[in-house]
């Protein structure tokens, strides 16, 4: 039993380690073959498909990381305690605060958006007429969902300067805080202060003279069947801003990386363009924007016949269990039509990812129209460069060269 909980214990580091972020799959392997195995530092690493989708539907395992007893110091430093957003909680807050977003994140507004999406890929692709040579992280992943976030929260889109740096800090704040340096943590806690004081003043002007948004929406729940306080409302915000662009940009770039590194595909995908809804799915295995997400256990529990003592944390590595040869044929295979595609893309449980319907949107278009109109598109730097977040992974640059631009 101790040499099967001690396997590959030091492996979750090397995924954590900024030298494995360019392709952290073969470790991820290595891990598999013992799906759930204790770390140097103290997690249980949990690898495989079937044990990750058992704890995702466990309501032993807590997403509150208030219950955690390992990083207290460092998270309450960095602010993840003062009012978490509701991905963060367990029930009944997390379902109280989940249906009031739901309530008006409706899927009307989001199919509502699909025009919208287009015309903005069209405008950014079209900026490139003549250029040769396009940045997709810059010049599309990134400006296309920060736009529509913004447009579908109401916070003004040249405000973004303002708020790059806020969201970016956050972000990184998302891995796991003994990978972090204490001035990131410091740096994370003063960006969600500043960030919650932005939206703030956005909250009241909406209050002031609400408008067709999500902030007015929220900001005006205030009535007895979906009261939401003003530290819970910020919270939200910030989750939606936040989240509603950062994992959007990497699944774009993913999956215009993964094109580019499997021409048939991106060649095929050009002479079919309905390819595009099954072949996100298959970015989503492939090459997820989140890689994976910690848990604290509030009972002893079992798993792949081990037992995992209350209060552990666990780190479901969502990314791992995607490419588990035992859920999925040709698990490390591109295979753009792939069916009986049930991958950790978006989670699962209690909290499946909210924007999944609005990536779903977005990330089509972007790279339909990316194969259809980059003519022989080509990598300048394989692999790119990579941001520093390993639990959302993506490439802080992605620079290609192409012949023409198609209308």
């Amino acid at each position: 039993m101790t040499q099967t909980l001690t396997a590959g214990r030091d492996l979750f580091a090397q995924v954590l380690d900024p030298s494995s972020r360019h392709d952290p799959y073969p470790l991820y392997a290595r891990l598999r073959e013992t799906p759930v195995s204790l770390q140097e530092e103290g997690t249980y690493a949990v690898s495989g498909y079937p044990e990750i989708a058992a704890l995702l539907h466990d309501p032993r395992v807590s997403s509150d990381e208030r219950k955690s007893s390992r990083g207290t110091a460092a998270m309450s430093a960095s602010g993840r305690f003062d009012n978490p957003p509701f991905i963060f909680r367990d029930p009944p807050d997390h379902d109280r605060l989940r249906r009031l977003v739901m309530r008006h994140f409706t899927p009307e507004r989001i199919a509502g958006m699909h025009d919208r999406v287009a015309a903005l890929v069209a405008g950014l692709l079209d900026a490139h007429r003549g250029h040769g040579q396009i940045d997709i992280v810059d010049n599309l992943a990134y400006p296309l969902p920060v736009t529509v976030i913004c447009e579908l929260l109401g916070v003004p889109r040249e405000d973004e300067p303002r708020f790059h740096h806020w969201a970016s800090a956050l972000a990184r704040n998302l891995d796991p805080p003994e990978s972090m340096t204490e001035q990131e943590i410091q740096h994370a806690g003063q960006a969600r202060a500043d960030l919650r004081e932005y939206l703030s003043g956005l909250v009241a002007e909406r209050r002031a003279q609400s408008r067709d948004d999500l902030i007015s929406g929220l900001a005006a729940s205030r009535d007895r069947t979906d009261q939401i306080s003003d530290q819970d409302l910020l919270s939200t915000l910030v989750l939606l801003l936040v989240a509603g662009h950062e994992t959007t940009v990497n699944l774009i770039t993913n999956g215009m990386l993964t094109l580019l590194r499997h021409p048939d595909a991106l060649e095929r995908l050009r002479r079919e363009p309905d390819l595009i809804t099954p072949l996100v799915e298959e970015v989503l295995r492939f090459d997820p924007p989140v890689q994976f997400r910690t848990r604290t256990t509030l009972a002893d529990l079992q798993a792949a016949g081990l037992t995992i003592p209350q209060g552990a944390t666990v780190a479901l590595l969502l990314a791992s269990g995607s490419r588990d040869p035992r859920r999925f044929p040709n698990a490390d295979q591109f295979i753009p039509d792939r069916t009986d595609n049930q991958h950790f893309g978006f989670g699962g449980g209690i909290h499946y990812c909210v924007g999944a319907p609005l990536a779903r949107i977005e990330a089509p278009i972007a790279l339909r129209e990316l194969a259809r109109r980059l003519a022989t598109p080509r990598l300048l730097e394989d692999p790119p460069p990579y941001r520093e977040n390993a639990a959302l992974r993506g490439p802080r640059h992605l620079q290609v060269t192409f012949d023409r631009l198609a209308d």
